[in-house]
Formats: structure tokens, sequence, C-alpha cells
């Protein structure tokens, strides 16, 4: 598992005295450091780096963080980074915007370097949680590249979506994926399908690997525990 020190952060902001800030404090700390002055440079250097963690600022010229979000959400398929917001903005209505955008969470600024560096890393230990205890009953291992699932070092070949709809829950241990995302993300907008057709794979997979993984969230989505 990659230490998390040898993650990449994207930095959006169109204040170059706050990037300078950002970058210094969180380079600081051993992180791969990278920055964009609006929405457009954050989907391009997002799709090039594939930065673990993107910390972006709302009010931007070009593209606010807002549409950036969303695009990043939509256009880069599986990879999914955590995205935070950083702004200066604290009415209710913004913070919900964000969120429904698809963002993980909201730093408010100004923010001292000590909080913001904490901030950052309980937002990568989602990405990067401690593997399950040796006591725990179902070992899950996701091989991304001969596309098999391994179960107690047993492997499990899944249809193509059930891997897929796997892969993308696990990829985030703890985030909750609604519908939408689920749809998007594992179907795609080429094929027409119902929401039925995620309950569905979701039964098939919770049979196979068992019941306690994949949790659901009422009204919402689905959510993978490691634990």
């Amino acid at each position: 598992m990659e230490n998390s020190k040898g993650h990449t952060i994207l930095i959006v902001d169109d204040e170059p005295d706050i990037l300078d800030f950002l970058s210094y404090t969180i380079k600081k700390e051993g992180y791969r450091v990278f920055t964009a002055k609006n929405g457009e440079e954050a989907i391009k250097l997002a799709q090039q780096l594939r930065p673990s963690l993107i910390l972006m600022d709302v009010m931007m010229p070009q593209m606010d963080g807002i549409e950036a979000c969303q695009i990043i959400r939509k256009e880069l398929q599986m990879y999914q980074p955590i995205i935070a917001f950083l702004t200066a903005r604290a009415e209710d209505y913004a913070q919900i915007a964000g969120f429904e955008a698809g963002a993980d969470d909201y730093i408010s600024k100004p923010i001292r370097p000590r909080l913001l560096v904490t901030k950052l890393e309980s937002l990568l230990r989602r990405m990067n949680p401690e593997r399950p205890s040796e006591n725990n009953a179902l070992s899950i291992e996701i091989d991304r590249d001969r596309y098999v699932v391994l179960i107690n070092d047993k492997e499990l070949n899944l249809p193509k979506k059930e891997f897929e709809l796997l892969e993308l829950l696990a990829s985030r241990p703890g985030k909750v994926f609604n519908r939408d995302q689920i749809l998007t993300l594992v179907w795609g907008n080429e094929t027409i399908v119902g929401e039925r057709t995620i309950d569905v794979h979701i039964r098939k997979l919770r049979e196979k690997i068992g019941e306690n993984y994949i949790r659901t969230i009422k009204g919402v989505g689905y959510t993978f525990n490691e634990k």
C-alpha cells in the first residue's frame, strides 16, 4: 500500500498568494504538489496526474470549482480522486451545491497550516484505510490486472459488471456512491438501465462475498466497508 507521503495533491485556486502558501505548507509534509489556476486547468491536470486528492476553490474565473468537480466525477470514469472544496464562503447553500456536485468535504479558509495538514491526512486515510485484521472471517483483494477477486486467497471470477461495481465501491471504502454515480461510472451513458439493475447486481455480489461488506444507505446509494 502506498505511503501517505507518496500521494499527489492538486491545488486549484485563482489567487497566486494562496497557491504559494498552500503548496509550501503541503510540500513540507512530503507530498507531491501541483497547482492550477481555474477549473479548466484542474480537469486537464487531473486527467494527466491522477492525483489522490484535489483541493479546490469554489469561486474561480473561466470555470468554477462546482462545475469542475461535476466534470471530473462524470468524465474520469473509474478514477475518482478525493475532492475537497477550499472556500471562504460559509453559506449552507454553497456547501450543499458542493456535496451535490460530488465533493467529499469542505474546508473553510483561512485555515491554520497544521489544521490543514491534519485535515488532508484524515481525508487521505479514507483512500488507504487500515487493512482488515487477521481475525476477520473474510479477506477480499481485487486483482484489476487479471479481472478476478481473491477471497481468502481463492479466486472468484465475476461477470464484468459485477466486478466493475465491486471495484468502484471498494476503491473508496466508506464513501457513499449514489445511484446516478454508479450508473454513470459502471454502465456509462451508452447503456440504458434502470435503478433496479443496481440492486440486482448488489444482491448477487452479497451472495458471493458476504452480506457485511456492501452497506445500503437508504434513499441514497451504497458504500463499501472493509471491516
